[in-house]
């Protein structure tokens, strides 16, 4: 008999430390600094768009970006940086140029890598050069939290102290390590609990293992890999739980979304065990359902393998969303592309999960030729002392991807002799593991990884193959690995200190890995919302730190594995507050009220409302508890229609009044594109408590719409004030396919 493989969906993944050029972290005891001073602005000449004259908008109007003049004007401002940066090359000056602005200055932001402030303000185009301030938050919560409003959310509850008390949520993943402090269940009351000694307590009040090999290898429930305790923490660490990585005193305290939930540790991927059946998994998902929980978590996922037809997996998530238990599925992370949504988040019924960016790091630095850029160590050998060797920078003619360099994939070209050297190779196609694997069977003492898109560097896994590599590994930017290709065979120090800075201008960015929809076969939209994702501070094992801090061991994970547990401990405060909601009411609240306008398209970042990829919008944790509307299905797709047919299609989207009053609603279709694809429909009604009522939806595909994805929103309105709105979709032709995943689109007719 075959089962179907489901491995953890955490692709980019651990850093239990890692460093930064810029910033300086308070020492505790010590007065905190207000000044950078190894960074400054530099203010350069050129009127900015906000006050230039053909650029500055008349009142009560915004800087039109799109404009001749705006794009004249910015080529000008764009042509008096270049000559700051090429005047800091001609004098030898080591400040990095980091950041660019032309909106209300015309500056740079620099590293100043001993330069001083006179040397900058010497150049013939600088206005002002001052050092860079230093500014805190001034409340203790996770940044992260603050961008899907769960503090509002906790206020809706009483306080934090009530957010998903007495909720229960079944963490389907690789275990949880009750010792963690997080997980301290100080103050909560006696809970019956199941599994072994020492692995719950009135917190964790369940440790179950599943697998078919628990006798010959002696499993049990305890969390060897950290992915499942750091998602059990982002549900529901405790309240402002103080963390330390790599000596780094984060300047914020992490909570859990659903900070009193009560959680549930089902193992499926006991021990050193990198991938479940899906027995395991049903398992799992039902003993949990039996044990009482309300929520499960699954930060796991695998490509569909069944010829096609209906996986019995999908068809496990959907009855028991009919049974009142919200599943949260990991979109997977195949992305950039359409078609490479892992299954099962691919059930129709689950609430599933894609991944944004959250704007701070731990950031180590890769120093070369003077010039320092950020970089982040990756899951295999710890960067515990500088590493200083030759860079060999190993190319790739043929590559598709921008960087030009050798993947190091099993079936890449052989790999050149690397001993002694730090290796620059590209991400591309095959796991992390493999490449650092290769470089190292090669001599490399270690790898510079660069990215295939331009984002901020993120954190590498090892996803639990072995043999893991034991020799360190760093990710840079697709830029700053174009910079350092150019000093080939020059040496190059991987620094180990690491520090904690913010980058606010990388935040709500969709997650270059983040899978995008649609799914096969029955072309539903997915993921159905977003959460952060990327670079999210949360739980570890104690065995993943040694030392181990008095606060517990902590580290960044990236990956929609992250993602996923935001929408769980979502559903946990949701379903505290609203006990009777069903479970399909529960996921609408969540993903019909998503904020819309911010989340940005990791290839171009621009602003997108693409379904495919953002789903409908950014996890609103406030908004959810406040839901009054219910929409049945979350998002409703028609379907693929052949191109060139021409073909009208109508189906129905139930509107249920969550309220507990009589309310009148309005629902109208917005369609603003003229793209061959007309959806329309509208309705006006009252429901009282708990009624429903149908809206019909109609799309009408013309015979010359071109082939692709083709979308429009259902809004939903009450006195006056919008309270939902879900996404429609029709597929023409075969769409779009996926940049060389292993999860293909439908041949092209």
């Amino acid at each position: 008999m075959k089962h179907k493989v489901v491995k953890l969906i955490c692709a980019l993944t651990l850093a239990v430390g890692t460093a930064g050029a810029g910033g300086q972290i308070p020492v505790e005891g010590a007065p905190a600094p207000t000044v950078d001073s190894s960074s400054a602005i530099v203010q350069l000449s050129g009127a900015p768009l906000s006050v230039a004259a053909a650029t500055k908008p008349s009142n009560g109007k915004k800087v039109d970006f799109n404009s001749t003049a705006t794009k004249s004007e910015r080529a000008k401002l764009s042509a008096i940086r270049n000559s700051f940066r090429k005047w800091l090359s001609d004098n030898k000056i080591p400040a990095k140029i980091n950041k660019e602005f032309d909106i209300s200055l015309n500056a740079v932001s620099v590293a100043l890598n001993g330069a001083t402030l006179a040397q900058l303000r010497a150049a013939p185009m600088v206005v002002s050069a001052e050092l860079q301030g230093i500014f805190r938050p001034l409340a203790h919560d996770d940044p992260d939290l603050t961008l899907v409003h769960a503090a509002e959310a906790w206020a809706n509850a009483g306080g934090e102290a009530n957010a998903g008390a007495g909720v229960r949520v079944a963490i389907i993943d690789t275990g949880i390590d009750v010792t963690h402090p997080c997980f301290d269940d100080t103050g909560y009351a006696a809970q019956p609990q199941i599994g072994p000694a020492g692995l719950t307590n009135n917190k964790v009040i369940v440790a179950k293992v599943f697998s078919n090999r628990i006798r010959q290898d002696h499993l049990d429930p305890t969390a060897v890999n950290g992915h499942g305790t750091h998602v059990a923490g982002t549900v529901g660490c405790n309240a402002h739980t103080p963390a330390v990585i790599s000596g780094v005193d984060i300047p914020y305290d992490p909570s859990g979304v659903a900070p009193r939930a009560l959680l549930g540790n089902y193992n499926v991927f006991p021990g050193e065990t990198g991938s479940a059946r899906s027995e395991d998994i049903l398992q799992a998902m039902e003993e949990a359902y039996v044990d009482g929980f309300d929520v499960a978590n699954m930060s796991l996922g695998g490509a569909r393998n069944d010829g096609g037809g209906a996986f019995l997996l999908d068809n496990a998530v959907d009855n028991l969303d009919r049974a009142n238990m919200v599943i949260a599925v990991a979109a997977g992370n195949e992305g950039p592309g359409y078609w490479t949504v892992h299954y099962p988040g691919a059930a129709p019924r689950a609430l599933t999960a894609g991944a944004s960016t959250v704007g701070h790091a731990l950031i180590n630095v890769v120093a070369v030729d003077g010039v320092e850029y950020e970089a982040v160590v990756g899951d295999f050998a710890p960067l515990t002392a500088d590493l200083i060797a030759p860079l060999q920078v190993v190319p790739d003619p043929v590559s598709a991807f921008p960087h030009g360099l050798s993947l190091a994939c099993d079936d890449s070209p052989t790999l050149p002799p690397l001993t002694g050297r730090i290796a620059l190779l590209g991400r591309g196609v095959c796991d992390f593991t493999v490449k650092i694997r290769n470089a190292q069977n090669a001599g490399a003492v270690g790898v510079i990884m660069v990215d295939r898109v331009q984002e901020a560097p993120f954190f590498m896994s090892h996803n639990g193959l072995e043999p893991r590599p034991t020799i360190p590994a760093v990710m840079v930017s697709l830029s700053d690995g174009l910079l350092i290709a150019t000093h080939d065979t020059e040496n190059v120090t991987l620094q180990a200190q690491p520090e904690y800075i913010t980058r606010p201008n990388d935040t709500n960015l969709m997650a270059g890995f983040s899978s995008w929809g649609p799914t096969h076969g029955d072309v539903l939209i997915k993921p159905d919302v977003v959460a952060p994702g990327a670079d999210i501070i949360s739980s570890l094992p104690a065995s993943d730190c040694d030392p181990l801090p008095v606060e517990g061991c902590w580290g960044f994970l990236g990956g929609t594995s992250m993602a996923t547990p935001h929408l769980a401990g979502a559903a946990a405060v949701v379903r505290g507050l609203h006990p009777l909601w069903s479970a399909a009411q529960v996921r609408s609240s969540i993903v019909n009220t998503a904020q819309e306008g911010l989340l940005r398209d990791p290839l171009t970042d621009k602003v997108t409302a693409d379904a495919m990829i953002v789903g409908t919008g950014l996890l609103d944790v406030a908004a959810a508890t406040d839901a009054t509307a219910a929409l049945d299905p979350v998002s409703k797709s028609f379907g693929s229609v052949p191109g060139g047919s021409g073909k009208s299609l109508t189906s129905a989207i139930t509107i249920t009044n969550l309220g507990a009053t009589s309310r009148s609603f309005s629902a109208a279709v917005v369609d603003g594109d003229l793209d061959g694809a007309a959806f329309t429909g509208s309705a006006s009604f009252t429901l009282a408590p708990g009624a429903s009522r149908s809206v019909t939806i109609a799309v009408a595909v013309e015979k010359r719409a071109t082939d692709g994805n083709k979308q429009a929103v259902l809004r939903v309105s009450s006195g006056g004030t919008e309270v939902a709105h879900g996404m429609l979709f029709v597929l023409v032709g075969s769409g779009d396919a996926a940049p060389g995943q292993h999860m293909v689109p439908p041949p092209k007719a």
